[in-house]
């Protein structure tokens, strides 16, 4: 019997008269927590990565089948994701949901043993409690809007009374990117608070009321591990449901990248005054971030200042930021996981352009089951990617299955180029229950 002599990737050794691939025995089994249109772009990422042999998504969609195994377990079942790691010797979990996040999966996984990317429970708190997020900025000086906390509805209704308008109203926990309000009038305003502290539409909570910021917003991912930031690409979301920023608030519309109106003093502005300080922040507080660290910030007159945090990959940022990341996404989740120096990125200079797809009716009731067509198509070029958000197989076909549907995004030359062509992808597809904007990427277009 031959003995295997070597173990470097690609080298092949005699084993019993037969040849084999050691690079094949080293291959990684990854779990993706997770089943929407940032934990397709994550699947998608890991799929490019020489050492990932096989993807497991939980519970996945329909799709990413062709690059990933999709289990059926719901991505906040915390308890049988960890059995299902250690049944099936998975090397690495990357978790993307908030949900799953704020649910302490990660300790969880780590208690067992289990390498895993994201963060604590306890740091997770950035997103999943907007007060505590605010007190953190104010404890530690990083420039955000003014505000107050309140339980109390008349007490929350007489702070509206006494500013002025429009103001912004946060219900204090995860609320699917759907418990913000930015109410013009008093009586929008108490709708809104009531809707929040009296009828308790997404539990019972807290409000946080702040004032009114004006100028462009971006989203500033970066990778974190404890006082360690290493900045992803910009990218800038649309959060309303209709063309010129009109419509009520939703999960996203669409996302571009990179972003000609941020300069290089506003990137530094950023990265000092608020991601590097905050990362130090939350290590001084007992809590230090590992995982995806996302800044939802604005470009105001008195300079960046922070609008959100969230604890994970923003959606739909992901789907635009990813695709244009030529580093090996494999070597970045492990080194967070692991606690080592996370290496250098390496970027695309084509920008990336994104429509969201979503259901008549969202963000408020919408039917499900409605056919799509036309995808197969757009699988021959490249450059143009379908990420689905909410979509299900139904007798070999897709269907709707959600609000956000489907996310088109193409990468080219110019944003113009890619908006074009984006745009053009868009209106191949075929369903008589979807709707778009046409106008992302309109500041920077």
């Amino acid at each position: 019997m031959g003995i295997i002599q070597s173990i470097w990737p690609g080298t092949t050794k005699p084993l019993d008269g037969k040849c084999i691939n050691l690079e094949l025995i080293n291959m990684k089994k990854v779990l993706v927590v997770g089943g929407g249109g940032r934990e397709h772009a994550i699947v998608d990422a890991l799929s490019r990565s020489p050492q990932v042999g096989k993807i497991f998504c939980a519970p996945g969609n329909a799709g990413m089948t062709d690059i990933a195994e999709c289990v059926p377990i719901k991505d906040v079942q915390v308890e049988e994701l960890k059995a299902f790691a250690i049944e099936n010797q998975i090397d690495l979990t990357v978790v993307g949901p908030e949900a799953s996040l704020a649910r302490g999966i990660v300790d969880t996984f780590k208690e067992a043993g289990l390498r895993i990317y994201g963060p604590s429970k306890a740091a997770a708190t950035i997103e999943s409690s907007k007060d505590f997020a605010k007190a953190l900025m104010a404890k530690y000086n990083v420039p955000t809007a003014a505000y107050k906390t309140f339980e109390d509805y008349d007490e929350a209704l007489a702070y509206v009374k006494a500013g002025s308008f429009p103001v912004v109203l946060k219900y204090d926990g995860l609320a699917a990117g759907k418990g913000v309000t930015i109410p013009e009038t008093l009586e929008q305003a108490e709708a809104d608070l009531k809707d929040m502290l009296l009828d308790n539409r997404f539990g019972k909570g807290k409000v946080v009321i702040e004032e009114f910021l004006t100028g462009p917003e971006f989203s500033f991912m970066c990778f974190v591990d404890g006082e360690e930031v290493v900045p992803m690409e910009l990218s800038q979301d649309h959060k309303r449901a209709f063309d010129g920023d009109k419509g009520p608030n939703t999960g996203g519309m669409g996302a571009y990248t990179p972003l000609p109106f941020i300069t290089e003093a506003d990137y530094a502005e950023a990265m000092e005054k608020v991601l590097k300080p905050v990362a130090a922040a939350m290590v001084a507080e007992g809590c230090p971030f590992t995982g995806t660290l996302y800044g939802g910030l604005m470009k105001t007159a008195d300079g960046v200042k922070v609008i959100e945090f969230n604890c994970r990959f923003g959606d739909p940022e992901t789907e635009v930021i990813l695709p244009r990341l030529d580093s090996d996404i494999y070597d970045v989740f492990s080194a967070v996981a692991d606690g080592t120096p996370i290496p250098a990125l390496n970027w695309s200079k084509e920008p990336a352009i994104g429509f969201v797809m979503a259901s008549k009716g969202y963000p408020g009731d919408y039917e499900k089951g409605h056919a799509i067509e036309g995808l197969e198509t757009l699988k021959a070029d490249p450059s143009i990617r379908v990420f689905h958000m909410g979509t299900a197989a139904k007798d070999g076909k897709i269907v709707t299955a959600g609000g956000r549907v489907l996310m088109v995004v193409a990468r080219a030359a110019s944003l113009k180029e890619a908006h074009s062509k984006a745009l053009a992808a868009v209106e191949s597809i075929k369903c008589d229950n979807l709707f778009y904007r046409r106008d992302i990427g309109h500041w920077a277009l």
